[in-house]
């Protein structure tokens, strides 16, 4: 009888210690919530007191991050391997400022980017306009730069054809197969979807759209003939016709955008200050004469980085992701991965 009331009293006193806990954990929960006077479209991990639009910084420094190695991506516009090569001079530029080592990270997609500084594995990265919002809102990144040159640095979305193809005009794309790059993709999906209704067209109801998964993949498909026209960016067609890739007198472009920011560059939020104010430094002072990135991107006629701000420079962005009711969830980060398909070469 002892022994029984003894195990009912340790019942008891357990039962009250998970309710205390409980309590303890719902009072944890609504302190953090209560912290965060504002957040916007961040993840509920990230707050943004100061309206910025993207995460501020860990309130508490015992957070920061200050990685021995630090890891560097470039958005996955074409080959990744080619890009390691083109960053190289710069990633050695930026250890020596920042006194790490830097390792390429070579994402095969924008949501294989996002994913890899939301868990913490890059911490430095360029990330194509329109996964950039996604970059901000679910991986705490924090855009600061842009590539620019004389010509400023915006890029133009053009929908390209073959000469040969028969298409004139916006409207004449009904009935016909038609790339689009991804879903998060700016110039290869979300704006094309915003901007041409007006046009006479409507995505997905006057033709039927097919995810070729980067902008050269829809471009080499329209060369190629195994699409009839596709929604790119011009920054990625004059780099191909630069390199000789594709022949721009083969193709047509039947309409072009006005200019939208081009690919931003930028860190992951909880860097230790210290260590981001560094690589916002050497973006800015880095000298591209005779590197690399300045053959690369002579095309577009970059040969420097300066600074923007997320809120200011994509602000026509957030409009067109908002006209197609992007929400910034784990869920719309899985819908970026999209299945490449490979193209005939000629």
């Amino acid at each position: 009888m002892k022994k029984k009331r003894l195990i009912q009293h340790a019942a008891i006193l357990s039962i009250g210690t998970l309710l205390i806990v409980a309590l303890l954990c719902g009072l944890t929960v609504a302190t953090v919530s209560a912290e965060c006077k504002n957040r916007g479209d961040l993840d509920v991990r990230y707050c943004d007191e100061n309206g910025d639009l993207v995460a501020d910084p860990p309130q508490d420094a015992s957070q920061y991050l200050d990685p021995s190695v630090l890891v560097f991506s470039y958005t996955p516009v074409e080959d990744p391997s080619v890009y390691e090569n083109v960053f190289t001079e710069f990633m050695a530029y930026l250890s020596k400022k920042t006194g790490k080592r830097v390792k390429w990270y070579g994402a095969e997609s924008y949501a294989a980017q996002v994913e890899a500084m939301r868990s913490g594995r890059l911490h430095i990265a360029g990330i194509s306009t329109g996964p950039t919002c996604f970059g901000v809102n679910l991986a705490g990144y924090v855009p600061f730069a842009i590539m620019s040159g004389p010509k400023g640095y915006g890029y133009k979305l053009q929908v390209i054809t073959r000469k040969d193809s028969g298409i004139t005009k916006m409207t004449d794309l009904k009935g016909k197969k038609i790339a689009h790059v991804t879903p998060s993709s700016n110039s290869g999906n979300q704006a094309p979807r915003a901007l041409f209704k007006d046009l006479g067209v409507i995505p997905d109801e006057d033709y039927k759209v097919i995810y070729s998964g980067k902008h050269d993949n829809s471009i080499l498909g329209v060369a190629n003939g195994d699409y009839d026209a596709a929604p790119v960016a011009s920054s990625v067609l004059d780099r191909m016709a630069e390199k000789g890739v594709v022949n721009k007198d083969d193709l047509r472009i039947i309409w072009e955008s006005d200019p939208f920011p081009t690919t931003s560059y930028g860190y992951v939020y909880n860097l230790k200050p210290e260590l981001a104010k560094k690589i916002v430094d050497a973006f800015l002072t880095f000298d591209w004469t005779g590197t690399a990135l300045e053959k690369e991107f002579k095309a577009n006629a970059f040969n420097k980085f300066i600074p923007i701000t997320y809120k200011d420079q994509w602000a026509v962005i957030r409009t067109i992701q908002k006209f197609n009711n992007i929400v910034y969830s784990q869920d719309a980060l899985k819908k970026l991965k999209v299945k490449k398909k490979k193209k005939k070469k000629k």
